[in-house]
């Protein structure tokens, strides 16, 4: 798992340069696929899974996940998540980065800050004994106060030697949600998708990319991590301080 993950970063650093106005979602793709499996010797986790057609996600602006890349051109001002799922020696490590193109708004970019803060708000409330409904919680805390909303119908979820294993972990608090209690050696991932406007989201056509309904920007940033016998180890930071 630390060698999958560590590989996942290494390909959304690799990628970073590249990320800017000009560029097709599609280029940013095939870059990321030639690395992953020409340079890193690793595979591609997204490519034909469930009949996903590309390597990588590119979600832009109004996309909330699953963005199929094509031949759109990033330009100045979009806001993009780059979700990068790279498997090696049948383990997988999945993350993915918010990136600004050029000059973005003053909403853009606190939308941005706002879904980092509640990656991280998830993420502090993990270690044994805790419950998944502790990290859900404190997201959507955040979140709302904010005045943002968090995505309700995709979550994060196991991972290890498959690519999505239980359990689902919700960015929100449910009382229906089972009440599942965080031990040593669990990994999974944390994947908030904060919305600027109201949470709800629809499919498009293409089966897979997920938009908001009401069009306003959403963003995304997503750790792997393990619960460790004393908190949390993320197995995707990296030591950059600031990717947008």
């Amino acid at each position: 798992m630390r060698v999958a993950s560590r590989l996942a970063v290494d390909v959304l650093d690799m990628i970073t340069p590249y990320v800017q106005a000009g560029v097709t979602t599609d280029e940013l793709n095939q870059l990321c696929h030639d690395y992953i499996v020409n340079v890193l010797k690793a595979s591609p986790s997204p490519l034909y899974y469930k009949g996903f057609p590309k390597s990588i996600c590119t979600s832009v602006n109004h996309q909330v996940c699953h963005g199929v890349p094509s031949l759109r051109k990033l330009k100045n001002g979009d806001i993009v998540n780059v979700d990068i799922t790279v498997a090696k020696n049948g383990y997988h490590g999945d993350t993915s980065r918010m990136f600004m193109i050029g000059k973005s708004s003053v909403r853009a970019k606190r939308l941005v800050e706002v879904a980092y803060e509640c990656l991280w708000v998830g993420i502090r409330q993990v270690k044994p004994g805790a419950s998944l409904n502790d990290v859900g919680r404190a997201i959507e805390r955040h979140a709302k106060s904010q005045k943002c909303s968090v995505v309700q119908e995709y979550c994060g979820h196991g991972i290890g030697s498959d690519f999505h294993e239980e359990p689902q972990v919700l960015h929100y608090y449910s009382s229906k949600a089972s009440e599942i209690f965080l031990q040593p050696g669990m990994t999974f991932t944390i994947e908030p998708m904060i919305n600027a406007g109201k949470r709800h989201v629809k499919l498009l056509p293409d089966k897979w990319t997920v938009v908001t309904k009401d069009h306003n920007l959403s963003a995304q940033w997503e750790h792997t991590v393990l619960v460790t016998d004393y908190g949390v180890e993320v197995l995707t930071e990296n030591k950059m301080k600031n990717h947008c």
